[in-house]
């Protein structure tokens, strides 16, 4: 389906589509919308000017911009009987926590609420008697013509210009030879009033540059919150991991250590022996769990020191040569931590490969990290969860990543990213 009307009236299959009807349905709901915006706001504007010596009048007066919002709140909703993707608002999305006083405060000073306010009186104005003359005659004679025949049936004599119809078959043929000719000019005529009003309607409710700049800026900036919000979560599991469960293991596992001691051979002691490996082990995976989850040296010693510590637990030797100014945000740190480490998870799990190299460093103010290695290549992205959830997590950060891995290798991981938050 075409997203607007100006790419319907180019196909040959305009005729036979739902874009005649939905001319029709949006000139004919124009006649409404636009009598009912004329009648409040000069409605309003008498009461407030009656009202005028009060303070009662000169607050109505100021309350104009809110129904210039409510005005085009409507509008961009029925304008997507001619935009199929509708027209974005071009208001600032506001907090939850925003009290409704704040927020009609801040709706009333926006440009937009004013750009609709002035809409709202060209609809009432201009466009809704050109909308009733030209789609209300349309609509008129094309229901005339279809109803001829049945008018002519019933005995009463039909004048359509000089033809004198008083037969149903007359009507009949009447509706045959000049309908199809009066829909095929209607629908297009209609058509283009419609698209023209629509792009009316766009142009003055849509988002300017700026409005589109600074939604995209709140956007990146609810992303970020999203990624801060991630990082608090995941350091509150590790701190109850490691000041809680961990604790508890670890004196679980003296207990037992003693109590091995304390028992002579025997079957009760070859128990305590197997309990007290199998809570050695539980307490080895609970710090691996814990240092994935939030790295404890990432936090204290940077992006180097932590991983350093990833490189020295790989099976195979890594050479890394990360070199970083200053430290980074903690957030953008950990994206680039996260992504050293799945990328040598990968390398270890699926590469073949004997050697690798980890190289970071900053470039006109982005981080830039690589992680190369010798293997059998044919990575991708998408492949598995590990790097498709980090793509999204810096792509919240403003980041990219990329990976060039031909077949048979060698396999290239490289990020990119800001090292400012808001970039």
């Amino acid at each position: 389906m075409q997203k607007t009307v100006w790419g319907a009236l180019a196909s040959p299959r305009y005729l036979i589509s739902s874009w005649p009807w939905r001319s029709y349905a949006y000139l004919l709901s124009s006649v409404p919308m636009g009598v009912l915006s004329i009648g409040v706001l000069v409605g309003i504007a008498g009461l407030s000017a009656l009202l005028s010596p009060i303070l009662v009048g000169v607050l109505m007066l100021a309350a104009f911009p809110l129904l210039g919002a409510a005005i085009g709140y409507v509008e961009r909703r029925r304008a997507g009987l001619m935009l199929v993707d509708g027209i974005p608002s071009p208001h600032a999305v506001l907090p939850s926590g925003v009290s409704l006083k704040a927020r009609l405060r801040y709706r009333r000073r926006e440009q937009a609420s004013m750009r609709a306010l002035g809409y709202g009186f060209v609809l009432g104005v201009f466009v809704w008697p050109l909308s009733a003359v030209i789609g209300g005659l349309s609509a008129v004679v094309l229901g005339i013509t279809i109803a001829t025949p049945f008018l002519a049936g019933d005995g009463e004599d039909v004048q359509m210009w000089s033809w004198k119809l008083d037969t149903f078959w007359e009507g009949l043929l009447f509706t045959v030879l000049f309908g199809p000719v009066f829909y095929a000019v209607s629908s297009y005529l209609l058509g283009l009033l419609a698209g023209a009003e629509a792009s009316l309607a766009k142009a003055m409710l849509g988002p300017r540059q700026e409005e589109l700049q600074r939604n995209l800026a709140e956007l990146r900036r609810s992303r970020l919150d999203l990624v801060d919000a991630f990082e608090t979560e995941r350091a509150r599991i590790e701190r109850h991991l490691h000041d809680g469960v961990q604790q508890r293991l670890v004196g679980l596992t003296m207990t037992l250590g003693l109590a091995e001691l304390d028992l002579p051979e025997g079957e009760g002691r070859r128990l305590v022996v197997k309990a007290h490996a199998e809570a050695e082990a539980a307490l080895a995976d609970l710090r691996a769990a814990v240092r994935g989850i939030h790295p404890r040296v990432l936090v204290d010693h940077g992006l180097q020191a932590a991983a350093r510590e990833v490189a020295d637990r790989m099976p195979l030797p890594v050479t890394l040569n990360i070199t970083l100014p200053d430290r980074l945000p903690a957030p953008i740190e950990a994206a680039a931590y996260f992504v050293i480490s799945e990328a040598l998870a990968n390398v270890a799990k699926h590469a073949q490969a004997t050697t690798c190299e980890v190289s970071g460093w900053v470039d006109r103010g982005r981080l830039v990290i690589t992680v190369q290695d010798d293997g059998v290549g044919g990575a991708q992205l998408g492949a598995g969860t590990g790097l498709t959830g980090l793509v999204t997590r810096l792509d919240a950060l403003g980041g990219t990543l990329d990976v060039d891995s031909p077949p048979g290798g060698p396999t290239r991981l490289r990020m990119e990213c800001p090292c400012r938050l808001g970039d």
